[in-house]
C-alpha cells in the first residue's frame, strides 16, 4: 500500500485541493482520492506532486506492507 502526506504538505503551503490539482494537471477529485488512499498515483503524477512542494517523492509517498 502506498501512503502519502499530500494533505500535510498542502496545509504547509496553505493550498487547496483545487490548486494542487490544477498545478499537476488532474481533477480535484483525484487529489481527494489520493489523500484518502483510494487511488495510487502514477510515477509521473507522484513526481509532479513532489515537484510542486520542492521535495523528493519519498517525503510525500511511502510504500508499506499490507500485512
Amino acid at each position: 500500500m502506498i501512503r502519502n502526506r499530500i494533505r500535510e504538505f498542502r496545509a504547509r503551503y496553505d493550498m487547496k485541493q483545487e490548486e494542487l490539482a490544477r498545478l499537476v494537471g488532474v481533477r480535484r477529485e483525484t487529489i481527494g482520492n489520493l489523500e484518502k488512499g483510494r487511488y495510487n498515483p502514477s510515477l509521473v503524477l507522484a513526481w509532479h506532486i513532489a515537484a510542486v512542494f520542492h521535495v523528493p517523492i519519498e517525503e510525500i509517498f511511502t510504500v508499506e506492507d499490507d500485512a
